[in-house]
């Protein structure tokens, strides 16, 4: 397929570009940096031959996140920003950009947010999970009542809020004592995202701002294929039910999130995504340069679906959440 959209492809600038939770042998790491620190080059290359038309581009992890001082993560975050808006300048045909923020100060996240959007031009925002507050040891996350003037905001704004994985601390991360290939996407990242999302969801974020729309990647972070538990196991307990929203778990995720191909890209993942949610709310992506390009390309073009599928998947959906126009 022709002229896809791909949203969760990242960069790095110099202050990010060791800041990893995952480390990697040195030989992965040179190919990754060289891969992170491209943008016109390589990327558009591989883009051009896959059929990308465009990529959001986006900091990559933790990077921000994991600043605990909240004028550093500022500082930082605005830099990652304007450096986004410098590439997305000189190619806005191929490029545009989501914030980096720094969620260790809600008001000033939501400052740097409005800054991106109505001067630079972004099309929203990525997070990188909780934000280490204060001190290295000490992770925030974003259901708990400080943030709700932060979300207000976003959704004034009217942008989505792309919620990216990382590692859990080491202090929270004793289960994966001695099994450290666990870490990272090939377990730890989705389990940390996926309760990430069902803090907001259970915390009555929705029902106050039912009008934003949060994005996650790699087919929904398992979500998809936990909600009917989830809720089932909450709805015939009498009073197990005890968190602060008003609806159920599948109906926040059914009206209030939005998924991508990033780094999944599995038929039968896919096709279960699409029955919880349907079409309209998956998006495709790489997840460049941590996936290959090419991986995700191929698979998505020959995947099973139907052709109308494919093109919302692959465009229509990404066009319209995040305002790039109409085909």
């Amino acid at each position: 397929m022709q002229g896809k959209i791909a949203l969760e492809e990242h960069i790095a600038i110099a202050e990010t570009a060791t800041n990893f939770g995952t480390p990697f042998p040195d030989r992965v790491w040179q190919e990754l940096k060289g891969r992170l620190t491209d943008v016109h080059d390589r990327r558009l290359s591989l883009m051009d031959e896959y059929g990308i038309e465009m990529m959001l581009l986006s900091l990559n992890a933790p990077a921000v996140q994991a600043i605990p001082d909240p004028a550093q993560a500022e500082q930082i975050a605005r830099k990652a920003n304007d450096f986004l808006a410098e590439q997305v300048r000189k190619r806005p045909d191929r490029f545009q950009a989501l914030a980096a923020l720094p969620m260790q100060d809600p008001a000033r996240a939501a400052r740097e947010l409005e800054r991106c959007v109505k001067e630079l031009g972004f099309r929203g925002a990525l997070v990188n999970g909780f934000s280490q507050v204060g001190n290295a040891e000490t992770a925030v996350y974003y259901d708990l009542p400080q943030y709700r003037p932060f979300w207000a905001a976003v959704e004034r704004l009217d942008v989505p809020f792309y919620l990216h994985p990382r590692n859990p601390l080491p202090r929270d991360a004793k289960i994966y004592e001695g099994h450290s290939w666990l870490l990272g996407p090939v377990w730890a990242f989705g389990q940390e995202t996926a309760v990430h999302a069902l803090r907001l969801m259970g915390s009555g974020l929705f029902d106050a701002h039912p009008r934003l729309s949060i994005v996650i990647g790699h087919l929904g972070e398992n979500l998809p294929y936990a909600m009917w538990r989830i809720d089932n196991a909450n709805g015939w307990v009498e009073q197990r039910n005890d968190y602060p929203a008003k609806k159920t778990m599948r109906d926040y995720f059914t009206a209030n999130f939005h998924i991508t191909t990033s780094g999944n890209f599995n038929t039968p993942a896919l096709l279960e995504a699409m029955q919880v949610l349907g079409a309209d709310r998956i998006m495709f992506s790489v997840d460049w340069p941590f996936e290959n390009v090419d991986h995700a390309a191929k698979w998505f073009d020959a995947c099973e679906i139907s052709e109308n599928d494919r093109h919302k998947i692959g465009r229509i959906n990404a066009r319209r959440l995040f305002k790039l126009g109409n085909d």
